[in-house]
Order: structure tokens, then C-alpha cells, then sequence
């Protein structure tokens, strides 16, 4: 159930994330969303690393958003620099 959690909450959150930080993006909307599921996985892995989240805990809301903005930030700087 955890899992699915963290899709739900990626979805929502990647959503987020590209209103947080609107722009250009190379891949568009889709990839903003995968993004922000990814950022959900990223919060709660390092969530459970540094023990701020239990085992099978899915990561917060917030640490999510901050987790998909940081990839969003990566993703950015990496397609924008293949592109030229």
C-alpha cells in the first residue's frame, strides 16, 4: 500500500512542482509528472536513511514537493545542456 501511496502522492506533486517552477520544460507536462513520482521515492528513501520516516512510512507531502523540485532542477540542467 505504501507504494501505491507514493504514486498518488507523485502524480500530485509533480503537478506541483511544475507551478512551483514554471518554464520551459524539455520533456513537457508527462515528464514532470514522472519526475514528481520520483521525487516522492527519493523523499522517502532519504527520509528512512536519515530516520526521519519508519520503514514502509511513505515520505510527507512536503518532502515530496522538495524532492521533485530538485529533480526537476537536475532534469532541466541536463536536457538543457544536451540540447545545445
Amino acid at each position: 500500500m505504501g507504494i501505491l501511496w507514493m504514486l498518488i502522492i507523485g502524480l500530485i506533486v509533480g503537478a506541483i512542482a511544475k507551478l512551483i517552477m514554471p518554464g520551459k520544460d524539455p520533456g513537457g507536462f508527462i515528464i514532470t509528472i514522472i519526475l514528481g513520482i520520483a521525487g516522492a521515492f527519493l523523499a522517502g528513501f532519504l527520509g528512512r536513511a536519515m530516520g526521519w520516516y519508519g520503514e514502509g512510512d511513505a515520505a510527507g507531502f512536503i518532502a515530496s514537493v522538495i524532492g521533485a523540485i530538485i529533480l526537476l532542477i537536475i532534469y532541466r540542467m541536463i536536457a538543457g545542456r544536451s540540447r545545445t
